[in-house]
């Protein structure tokens, strides 16, 4: 399917690993003019690497001066943007008896404020321009409390939240915006998230990876570029009506009428 995103301008953020990675490949794929954002160089530096005719911006999200500034670098240099993908962040996950109020906090720093730092100048301009389209991977820990995951999954909420409540007030404007939740995926930080949970049951990784594995009716984790697929598709003219909606991608695990 010819997506027509030829010439397309789109801002990757967390775009040098995992999901963010799969989804700025194959965006170039289709013909788009991509930038992709990480806090270190030396992994944007990997990244580039493999991704031909790509740009990248160093920031740290949380910091809501650098997240413009990177924004404006990015217009800057590759153009008014089209598209925004948001995939940088990630809460850290803890048993309860870890869990302390700077703990959350730093989980609403982690997930909840590193999208909205980049959102809040790039939804602005798009509107100003009338037309724009935001993607936010955030996760069905939003929906799905987990007990080695309750911080990090009430900022995947906040943020489903936001996702739908700026599609609102933007909407007339021309702009859509939208999430995506993936469940269990390949990705690092999902490897990082089952040693927390093979820790606190006292089972090995593996037998996390297995008991994971047995909850998706599907039988296996998501791959970025399942993700990656949906991801683009939706940022496409294809799914002009599609805004407003938190889209759930765990194989089936989660199930409930939504």
């Amino acid at each position: 399917m010819n997506l027509d995103l030829a010439g397309k301008r789109v801002l990757v953020t967390g775009g040098s690993k995992g999901i963010g990675f799969a989804c700025a490949r194959l965006f170039l794929e289709e013909g788009a003019k991509v930038a992709i954002v990480s806090r270190s160089q030396a992994n944007i530096d990997a990244a580039l690497a493999k991704l031909a005719g790509a740009i990248g911006a160093a920031a740290d999200l949380i910091d809501a001066g650098q997240a413009a500034a990177m924004v404006e670098k990015v217009e800057r240099e590759l153009g008014a943007i089209d598209i925004l993908v948001n995939s940088a962040g990630a809460a850290k996950r803890a048993a309860p008896d870890d869990l302390t109020p700077a703990f959350w906090h730093a989980a609403m720093d982690a997930k909840y404020f590193s999208y909205i730092n980049v959102m809040d100048p790039v939804v602005k301009l798009m509107a100003k321009r009338g037309s724009g389209v935001i993607v936010n991977i955030i996760g069905h820990g939003g929906k799905v409390a987990a007990s080695e995951h309750l911080a990090g999954g009430s900022a995947n909420a906040a943020l489903m939240l936001a996702t739908v409540g700026l599609a609102k007030a933007y909407a007339r404007q021309g702009v859509r915006v939208l999430g995506l939740n993936p469940g269990l995926t390949e990705t690092t930080r999902v490897q990082e998230a089952l040693e927390v949970t093979a820790r606190s049951r006292g089972i090995s990784v593996a037998e996390a990876k297995a008991l994971g594995t047995s909850r998706i009716p599907l039988g296996r984790f998501a791959s970025p570029e399942d993700l990656a697929n949906m991801t683009v598709f939706l940022a496409s003219d294809r799914a002009s009506y599609v805004t407003g909606v938190n889209i759930g991608m765990d194989g089936a695990s989660t199930s409930v009428v939504i």
